[in-house]
């Protein structure tokens, strides 16, 4: 009768843990899925700003066209990137994509900065200079959404190799969640505003 008992215990004890386990890693997973999504929100924050940045800038960098067009391709380049790694946030593939879009994009942004030192009437436009503040404001949400991102992946994946739940992560099928790394030295400090 005692060893029924034991062996009762221990099944109950073995579940139990299982059962919280599991529960932890689908918690965890969702928490990182939700700080991609403020990732997300501020992304498209930027893309949707980056027209009125480029029309602004069109009517004084008349000799630009070329930079001007590369900003928004660039644009559009990350948010078909931020679309794919939105469907399946954590995939290393699509983080790998979405942070290679965004160095391009930060860097097209970087030269319109540039040729805009050239152009004193654009500095001085207050449109201009509106777009500029709400792009750099942007981009510290966009960092601070990142370490979010990131500091949940850590805790997930800590959590799926860390024993037991490795034996219940890899019974479910659960997998390693990808950081969102800044991809080049220019991403890792907001836009220098000087207008």
């Amino acid at each position: 009768m005692g060893i029924v008992i034991f062996l009762g215990v221990l099944i109950a004890t073995v579940a139990v843990i299982i059962v919280n386990s599991y529960n932890d890693l689908v918690k965890l997973r969702n928490r990182y899925k939700n700080a991609y999504a403020q990732i997300d929100i501020q992304l498209k924050r930027r893309y949707d700003l980056i027209p009125n940045l480029v029309e602004t800038a069109k009517g004084y960098m008349k000799h630009e066209r070329e930079t001007l067009e590369a900003v928004i391709a660039a644009r559009n380049s990350a948010i078909s990137a931020s679309s794919r790694a939105s469907q399946n946030p954590g995939d290393p593939q699509a983080m790998q994509q979405l942070e290679n879009a965004e160095a391009v994009l930060a860097g097209a942004l970087g030269r319109i900065q540039v040729l805009s030192e050239s152009y004193p009437e654009l500095k001085a436009d207050q449109t201009m200079s509106r777009v500029m503040e709400e792009l750099s404001s942007t981009e510290n949400r966009i960092a601070f959404a990142r370490q979010s991102y990131n500091d949940s992946v850590t805790l997930y994946n800590t959590k799926l190799e860390a024993f037991p739940s490795n034996m219940v992560a890899n019974s479910f099928n659960f997998v390693a969640a990808a950081l969102l790394q800044e991809a080049t030295p220019e991403m890792r400090t907001a836009p220098r505003v000087s207008f």
